[in-house]
């Protein structure tokens, strides 16, 4: 199917600008044709004035303004999806819905928790993963930045998983697909295999698995690649003919590149275990065996994949935690 056909639909993706090379380009926003003839956003892309401007020609560009608005659906709370959902709302004050799972919500909603509210927690916890204090002081002076190019939303309804979305021309499924966040979800279209799939499968990007403490900076409050390996099994079970990602165009063999993922994970655990043979290693230790030139400012998302693939093998017992004395070391079972 071509995004031509995806407009005789009532769908149409614009991608909008975000200063994260990680993800793998910009970030799709989808209008979808609402039943009165409105518009519906899947996303609503960042909020800093490229990427509104990219935006707003793109409606421009199909005869149409926010003021046709009629809803936003937000995939994630991730800045690059919710940023600039709260400027939209004041311009045509629709609702915005998010998963009910309180992670997200707190990320996305104006009475959630700020990044720089967490910042104890998830400091004292890297540093249980054995980050060195140079380095932590060099990673707290890059995180959170991307949070000032984003608006938190005033007032967010829960949607749940299984609820079903009236478009004009068809019926979308909401599914909870946790991992890539805890309360992420994809728009299944089953009349005509689209998958709307956000940050959960990326044809050419794995979706990083990041550390998510509970409020108080609970450890174990959610294992993203634990949650994302059962997620993305649910996922290929599924008769989808086109992803319709988060980056990057349409594309289809879905099956292909979830077994590719499944692969590269396999790679990525394979040489922990080889990291492991020589001894026990901290999770930091892991992460500079992994990724050996990774910049400081990158280490957050580099040690979120590496504690997220220490988790899997310790969940099948294939390595131990050494929890005492600090910081944790992880060794392969006997």
């Amino acid at each position: 199917m071509t995004e031509r056909e995806l407009e005789s639909l009532g769908i149409w993706r614009i991608p909008v600008p975000i200063p994260f090379v990680q993800a793998g380009g910009p970030v799709n926003v989808y209008l979808i044709e609402e039943e009165d003839g409105g518009l519906a956003l899947f996303d609503s892309g960042l909020g800093s004035a490229e990427a509104r401007a990219a935006l707003a020609e793109g409606f421009r560009r199909l005869g149409r303004s926010p003021a046709d608005l009629r809803r936003i659906v937000i995939s994630h709370g991730h800045v690059d999806h919710y940023g600039n959902a709260q400027n939209l709302v004041e311009e045509a004050g629709h609702p915005v819905a998010v998963h009910a799972h309180a992670a997200d919500v707190g990320k996305v909603a104006s009475h959630g928790q700020r990044w720089r509210d967490k910042m104890g927690h998830y400091g004292a916890y890297l540093v249980r993963l054995g980050v060195p204090p140079e380095v932590l002081m060099q990673l707290a002076g890059e995180l959170g930045g991307g949070y000032d190019m984003a608006r938190r939303v005033n007032e967010v309804h829960a949607i749940a998983e299984g609820a079903r979305l009236r478009f004009r021309r068809f019926e979308a499924e909401v599914l909870h697909m946790p991992g890539h966040t805890s309360g992420l979800i994809c728009l299944w279209v089953a009349s005509h295999g689209l998958l709307l799939a956000a940050d959960h499968l990326l044809e050419r990007v794995s979706p990083n698995p990041i550390i998510e403490l509970g409020p108080e900076g609970e450890e174990g409050f959610f294992r993203p690649l634990v949650s994302y390996l059962s997620s993305i099994a649910r996922t290929r079970e599924l008769p989808v003919q086109l992803v319709l990602p988060g980056h990057g165009p349409p594309f289809s063999g879905h099956a292909r590149v979830i077994d590719a993922l499944l692969g590269f994970y396999g790679k990525r655990q394979e040489r922990i275990r080889e990291l492991l043979a020589g001894g026990p290693r901290t999770a930091y230790e892991v992460t500079v065996g992994l990724f050996p030139r990774t910049r400081p400012g990158d280490l957050f998302l580099t040690i979120s994949e590496s504690i997220a693939n220490l988790e899997v093998m310790e969940g099948r017992g294939e390595l131990l935690r050494e929890a005492e004395p600090e910081p944790y070391r992880f060794r392969l079972a006997a």
